[in-house]
């Protein structure tokens, strides 16, 4: 059964035997240099600089985003930024968007080369790593915003799913001016599953694709009349075979 224990257990040990980890943004925190914080702090102005996505198939105008893809040696200990590449997934993962090359523009050169961005990555591909040992991981990174100056938000339109990767991880990196957005996570085998808001920035969920699926519900203005509300976050994805390609 999927749960977010009490006394919540080591990040390692939950992924290993529930397939999920919620991280506090103090639990984040600690398995991160100590003035890491402060330096992602200047990075998060970055979500104000979205592009539209373009690919949307259900008609929206509601999402922004960037998108990167990276290369981690864990052995050698390098993270290096690949050629700009698109996004792809099989509509096995996505019904909605996949099957097809979605091209968007790629996360900004001083954003991606920042420390406090490559710790990230690397910290957290190293964190996985203690629990599918491997020698490299395929990463992609992508910005979302998720607004609701149509009315409505939808943060995964394709709905509950899984992204054919190895590890996903989901950032809060702001939330102004909405309501709704729950997050859920279910057994990919069984009915169990379990439902929280994301609500402080750098709340973050570590999820073993292979063992559950998520899906966020869609934003709704916080008041009546107001459409300059927002979802941020950062969406990272971990795969030991290489990107998803057609």
């Amino acid at each position: 059964m999927l749960n977010i224990p009490t006394a919540p257990k080591p990040a390692v040990q939950a992924l290993s035997q529930d397939g999920l980890r919620l991280l506090s943004p103090a639990d984040l925190a600690a398995t991160l240099p100590a003035e890491w914080t402060q330096h992602w702090t200047n990075l998060v102005s970055a979500w104000d600089r979205l592009p539209p996505d373009a690919h949307l198939k259900d008609g929206g105008h509601y999402r922004k985003r960037r998108h990167s893809c990276f290369i981690q040696d864990l052995n050698g200990g390098q993270l290096t930024q690949t050629p700009h590449r698109a996004h792809w997934q099989p509509t096995d993962y996505n019904a909605l968007h996949g099957g097809f090359e979605r091209w968007f523009e790629p996360v900004e050169p001083a954003v991606a080369a920042a420390p406090a961005w490559t710790t990230l990555l690397a910290e957290l591909g190293k964190l996985f790593a203690q629990v599918r040992p491997v020698p490299r991981w395929f990463v992609e990174a992508h910005q979302f915003r998720i607004d609701t100056a149509g009315g409505v938000g939808r943060p995964t339109p394709e709905g509950a799913h899984r992204d054919g990767v190895d590890f996903v991880v989901v950032m809060l990196v702001a939330r102004e001016g909405v309501k709704g957005g729950e997050t859920r996570v279910f057994d990919a085998n069984g009915p169990q599953g379990l439902r929280f808001v994301m609500q402080e920035p750098l709340t973050t969920l570590l999820l073993d694709d292979a063992r559950v699926i998520h899906e966020t519900t869609p934003i709704l203005p916080l008041e009546t009349g107001t459409v300059d509300g927002h979802r941020d976050t950062l969406v990272l994805t971990y795969r030991a075979v290489g990107f998803q390609a057609p």
